[in-house]
């Protein structure tokens, strides 16, 4: 493995890590902008604009950039976060550099009246189609209460009422300060040829203006609110939970995430213990999520209404058990076991690694191979995650429910 960086003078980042060995590359475009970098006015405009970008450019249609992405053999895609928007794509190796040109040309899109017009209605509809799913409601909308007078809350999809209220010339201007070059980072990472991919860049990117960007930073430790919403039409109960965590840049967030294993990981966690093996929850997962400056473990649960005052009590024994003995030699053991696995198995293709790549670089402005971060995992102590459990309190949290009706 070779890693190499460039920055060019306008602020653009360039990374990358060469590979040899393996038989694909991957290439990422990294933006530092999502949900909560929107005020109000402009709320899901980070989303929107990522659809916005395979809408074509001034020389390319939509369905021209669909076909020079198919005619690679590409697997391409992109997501929007709270916190970031990523385009990528993994390719066999000869035809990187294809569709490396082909990114550079979106990251800076016609942005069609017609276009935005026509892609409402799709946004609206994918609003739609996640309101239908419980799972995601609950946690967007306890998110949302957690971080409530928080940038953190804002929701990622927005609202319908937003999206028919935003205009093409908000959606420009928001473009205009957040795609900026000093804003983004391009990462590769597989077999590639560093010096011609950084060519292609500083070619079609070198004449970007670089802008002043910002971000509201600050520790949020939650609002411990309790929310309940009736849902006549839903029959079983769910239930999330957010609990004060750690931030991206914290060294603790490996510890972090071995708690989150240890308490509700799919099998063998304490939550699947004492509530899935027992048949008083369906689903019962924490996962940790380390953020820009804050962080928060989230914890959901899907049980039937008549089991939810159960499943309550259960959690507060499990966090009760954690303040008063902390976690064993033998959780933790198994805990690293399977992080280990999970982070060496995504990472040996080069789209799994360069996610990986691109945050570490996003958040820590530092390289941490493979080898890094195995150690890194490996070096926690049980004391660690102690002390952890003792400063972060997880059995304070906020909640959000919702079910179809109280039960006794």
């Amino acid at each position: 493995m070779q890693f190499c960086q460039k920055i060019l003078q306008n602020g653009l980042q360039l990374i990358g890590e060469v590979n040899p060995s393996a038989k694909s590359a991957a290439v990422g475009f990294f933006v530092r902008t999502g949900s909560r970098d929107e005020t109000p006015e402009v709320s899901g405009v980070s989303h929107f604009l990522e659809h916005m970008l395979f809408k074509g450019t001034e020389r390319l249609s939509a369905l021209e950039v669909n076909a020079a992405f198919d005619n690679t053999g590409a697997q391409f895609n992109a997501f929007t976060s709270e916190e970031n928007t990523v385009y990528y794509a993994a390719v066999l190796p000869e035809y990187l550099a294809e569709v490396t040109r082909l990114w550079i040309e979106l990251m800076r899109p016609a942005l069609r009246d017609e276009d935005f017009d026509l892609e409402k209605n799709v946004i609206k509809e994918e609003i739609a189609m996640y309101k239908d799913q419980p799972s995601f409601d609950v946690m967007e909308r306890c998110r949302g209460l957690h971080f409530a007078g928080h940038p953190c809350g804002n929701s990622v999809l927005g609202t319908e009422a937003g999206i028919d209220a935003l205009s093409s010339g908000q959606m420009r201007d928001y473009f205009g300060r957040r795609y900026a070059p000093n804003n983004m980072v391009v990462a590769w990472a597989g077999h590639f040829d560093w010096d011609q991919v950084c060519s292609q860049v500083l070619e079609g990117c070198a004449g970007w203006s670089s802008q002043l960007t910002s971000r509201t930073l600050g520790h949020f430790a939650g609002s411990h609110r309790q929310q309940r919403l009736d849902r006549p039409t839903l029959t079983c109960e769910h239930i999330c939970l957010m609990h004060e965590g750690l931030p991206a840049q914290d060294p603790r967030r490996f510890a972090a995430m071995l708690l989150a294993t240890i308490v509700g990981d799919d099998v063998g966690s304490r939550y699947y213990w004492e509530l899935v093996d027992r048949a008083v929850a369906e689903t019962a997962s924490m996962q940790f999520g380390a953020m820009d400056g804050t962080g928060v473990f989230y914890s959901y649960f899907q049980c039937s209404p008549a089991s939810a005052a159960q499943v309550r009590r259960t959690v507060g024994a499990v966090f009760d058990g954690l303040a008063r003995s902390g976690v064993t030699n033998e959780e933790l053991t198994k805990a690293k076991n399977k992080t280990l696995s999970a982070l060496v198995i995504k990472n040996e293709l080069p789209m799994g690694r360069l996610v990986d790549l691109g945050f570490n670089w996003i958040y820590l402005r530092q390289y941490h191979s493979v080898a890094d971060d195995v150690t890194a995992i490996k070096a926690v102590t049980v004391e660690d995650v102690n002390d952890l459990i003792r400063q972060l309190s997880p059995g304070v949290f906020t909640e959000f429910a919702m079910g179809p009706g109280l039960t006794a």
